[in-house]
Formats: C-alpha cells, sequence, structure tokens
C-alpha cells in the first residue's frame, strides 16, 4: 500500500508508526509502573500505620474507638476483627472497612498480614490487616479515589504526550527525508538534464556519506559517457578523413573510365585502362582493410573477461606463417617459449599478426626481423618484434598506437594507420599493454606484454 506514495512519505510514515510503536510501549510501561508504584507507597503507607498502632501501649479493643483523624487521613476507616468473626469500629459496622477472609485468617493467626482491594457501597478502598494482639486484628482501609484520579489523569496525559511525540516524529521525518533525499533530486534533475539535452556535466558532490558516494559513482559514469562519446566523435572524424582520399581517388578514376567510354570520347591507351582498374582494385583492397579495421576497433574498449585457455605460442606461430607468405624476402627469425593464458584465439592472433606486417612494411628487402618471446616474472611475458629499418623518430614513440597517427615519413606508406591502435586495443583486453623504442638492430622495436604463466 506504502508503493503509491512518495518516498518522502513513506519515510515520514515509517518514523510516525516506528514514535507511535515506542510511543504505546513507553506509556503502557509508564501507565503500568506509575500505578504500581502508587499502590505500593499506599500499601507501605497503610501497614505503617496499622503496625504502629497495633505496638502502641493503648489497649487493642480502643483502638476501634479511636477517631480515624488520629491516623492522619478523614478517609480511612478502621476496624478491629476478632478470631470468632466479630468486628468492632468507632461508629459502628457502617464505619468499618471491607471485611472479608482475609482479614480473619490475621486474626486467627493464619497469616502475618493481608492487603487487597475491596468495595463497599460502591466505594473503591485500600484494606490492610495486622496483627493487634492474640485472636485480633486491626484492619484499616483507605479510599482509592485520590489513587484513581491520578492514575485517570496519567491514562489521560500519556496518549496526549505521545500523540504530540508521533506528530513531531512524523515532521521529523519528513524533514530528514527531505534533507536527505536531496542529493538523489539532484541526481533525478540531473537524469533528466542528460536526457533530453545529453549534457554529460558532474553534479557537484557535498559530504562523505552514502548518497554522496552514489553522486560520486554516477559521476564516474558520467566521465565514462562523456570520454565514450568524445571517441566516438574522434573515431568518426578520423574515419572520415581516411575514407575522403581512397574514395575520391576512385571517383576520379571511375570518372575517367565513364568519359572513355562515351560514344566520340578518345580512347584510354589500354596500359593507362589497365593502370586505372589495377588503381581502383588497390584502392578497393585499401577500403576493405580500412572497414575491417574500423569495425574491429569500434568495439568496446572495456576489458572483457574471458575464460577460453590460450596457448599464446601456438598463436604466434600461425600468425608468423601468415606473415612469412605475405611478407615476400623478408625473413623472420623467432625465439618462442611455451606461454599459456585466458583470452580471444583470433583478437590476439590479429594483433601479433599487424605486429608482424609493421615489422615487414619497414624492413627492407632481404632483412631479418627478429620475433622473441621473453618470461618477465613468473605471471607475465613480452612478444618483442625487432626489425632493420629507419626506427621511429622519438617524438613518435609516444604516439605509434594512436588511431589513425602517421609519422610524417609513413604517410605515402600503404596501411589505413588502424593496425597498431588495435594491437593496443587487444592487449588492454587482456590485462596487458604495448610500448615502442628502437632495437637493438637499428630498427624499431614493438614490445607486447600480456599476463599469463608457463605451462606445467
Amino acid at each position: 500500500m506504502l508503493d503509491h506514495f512518495s518516498l518522502r512519505a513513506r519515510i515520514g510514515i515509517l518514523a510516525a508508526l516506528v514514535a507511535a510503536l515506542a510511543v504505546v510501549l513507553v506509556s503502557c510501561a509508564a501507565f503500568l509502573t506509575v500505578r504500581a508504584n502508587l499502590i505500593d507507597t499506599l500499601d507501605a503507607n497503610l501497614l505503617q500505620r496499622a503496625t504502629a498502632a497495633a505496638q502502641s501501649n493503648l489497649d487493642p479493643r480502643q483502638l476501634a474507638t479511636v477517631p480515624t483523624e488520629v491516623f492522619g487521613a478523614a478517609d480511612i476507616k478502621l476496624a478491629l476483627v476478632l478470631a470468632n468473626g466479630t468486628a468492632t469500629s468507632a461508629q459502628g459496622p457502617a464505619s468499618a472497612p471491607p471485611l472479608g477472609d482475609d482479614e480473619l485468617a490475621v486474626a486467627r493467626g493464619f497469616s502475618s498480614e493481608s492487603v487487597r482491594t475491596a468495595s463497599t457501597n460502591g466505594v473503591a478502598y485500600r484494606v490492610v490487616a495486622v496483627p493487634a494482639g492474640p485472636g485480633q486484628a486491626l484492619v484499616i482501609g483507605q479510599r482509592l479515589d485520590p489513587t484513581q484520579q491520578v492514575v485517570t489523569r496519567l491514562a489521560v496525559a500519556l496518549p496526549i504526550v505521545g500523540g504530540i511525540g508521533v506528530l513531531l516524529a512524523a515532521l521529523a521525518g519528513v524533514a530528514v527525508a527531505r534533507a536527505g533525499l536531496r542529493p538523489v533530486d539532484r541526481l533525478t534533475a540531473a537524469t533528466e538534464r542528460i536526457a533530453s539535452t545529453g549534457d554529460l556535466q558532474p553534479i557537484p558532490v557535498d559530504g562523505t556519506d552514502e548518497l554522496a558516494r552514489l553522486t560520486r559513482s554516477f559521476n564516474d559514469m558520467l566521465g565514462g559517457l562523456a570520454a565514450s562519446q568524445e571517441q566516438q566523435r574522434r573515431l568518426v572524424a578520423d574515419a572520415g578523413h581516411e575514407l575522403r582520399t581512397p574514395l575520391t581517388s576512385m571517383r576520379t578514376n571511375l570518372e575517367l573510365l565513364a568519359a572513355a567510354s562515351r560514344p566520340g570520347a578518345p580512347q584510354l591507351p589500354a596500359s593507362d585502362r589497365a593502370e586505372i582498374l589495377e588503381d581502383v582494385q588497390a584502392q578497393v583492397a585499401e577500403l576493405s582493410t580500412l572497414v575491417g579495421d574500423l569495425v574491429e576497433l569500434a568495439r568496446d574498449d572495456t576489458p572483457t573477461v574471458v575464460h577460453e585457455p590460450v596457448e599464446f605460442t601456438d598463436v604466434v606461430s600461425r600468425a608468423l606463417e601468415r606473415a612469412r607468405r605475405r611478407a615476400g624476402d623478408v625473413e623472420f627469425v623467432s625465439m618462442l617459449v611455451p606461454w599459456t593464458l585466458e583470452g580471444d584465439t583470433t583478437a590476439l592472433e590479429r594483433a601479433v599478426l599487424n605486429l608482424l606486417d609493421n615489422a615487414a612494411k619497414w624492413s627492407p628487402a632481404g632483412a631479418q626481423v627478429r620475433v622473441q618471446m621473453r618470461p618477465l616474472d613468473e605471471w607475465s611475458m613480452v612478444l618483442e618484434v625487432a626489425d632493420c629499418g629507419p626506427g621511429i623518430a622519438e617524438e613518435d614513440l609516444p604516439h605509434v598506437f594512436d588511431r589513425f597517427y602517421r609519422a610524417d615519413t609513413s604517410r605515402t606508406m600503404p596501411g589505413s594507420g588502424l593496425g597498431l591502435a588495435i594491437v593496443r586495443q587487444v592487449a588492454v583486453r587482456h590485462g596487458g599493454a604495448v610500448w615502442a623504442g628502437r632495437a637493438p638492430e637499428g630498427g624499431a622495436l614493438l614490445v607486447l606484454r600480456l599476463p599469463g604463466r608457463r605451462p606445467c
């Protein structure tokens, strides 16, 4: 039923219910405790008076004729009960307190004292009896009206005070809910703003409580979304820039072929037509490679948990076979060690092949490319690919794994500028890293670090 109320209202209602339960329990306990204490105090007072009177020097039979004012209260009734069941009082039977078996038992010596509540003529009395000599008991009864009035006023006052407490608790619950839910209101407003405008600005955070942590987590999510959007924008912009050149060249070549095919147009020499067709085929192949690389990079960059055991040595061996078929007269010299990791076999093979193709592209004819696996420690290994090419300039080393990055010396070389970016993406997915440097052979050194272990 509370689902139809707002969170603030629910907190206020729950606070009021908890306060009401506490008030009921405290009020009942207070009422019962106060009433018991009042009765206990009255009983102790009456017993003290009766015992003092019974132990006085007066003849016990004369005690029944003593005016009740002597005992300090006009509402006291006094009587002397004998063991034979007869009773005497100062003003006759009408002025005697309620008498019964309990008082007779005290007179006969069966009980040392008695305390009870009894009524006579519709008036309630608290009656006590104590021994007043052999075969007799002194009985004192006091009206309970004053005590009952106090209890009645208490029974009225406690619910009133409790109701005020419940109301204050409900108001306090609403106030606390309003203050506590203010960060939630900001989060709600932020999500509505993001949904309507797409603005990923972070939310101001105050405090260190759970809601502040929730706001910080939300800001971290906004930061991740903003970074993802910026990455997508850059990818689209870079892809558009890279696609523009081959498409323009293809359009130009196709326009030349179309113009030469019109009636009356001068015929293209067979060699020129063959050259244009070869150029178009190369551009189509370049576009195919570029699109494939873009699809690979368009995947989520967040590292994924994979559980497929991979023999990395076999992955490198297969990539070497493919690279040798494509590299022509470049020789690959491999030094491999057994290594096992959890990962994606296809992605790892593509990353290794991209490293090998890059080395082959920069190596002169007849040169060697060193491919070496080297364990760093018990849980990590590096794959080094070193070529004999011109190497990488110092200013280009931090950027060679960026998307679409090309050094000034490589702008005329074939390729999409995405191969090494794919290598870094695969490394990050598998909990590894990549970096570039200068090889002892004089060319570029590209290093792929991956976690894993030596097989037993």
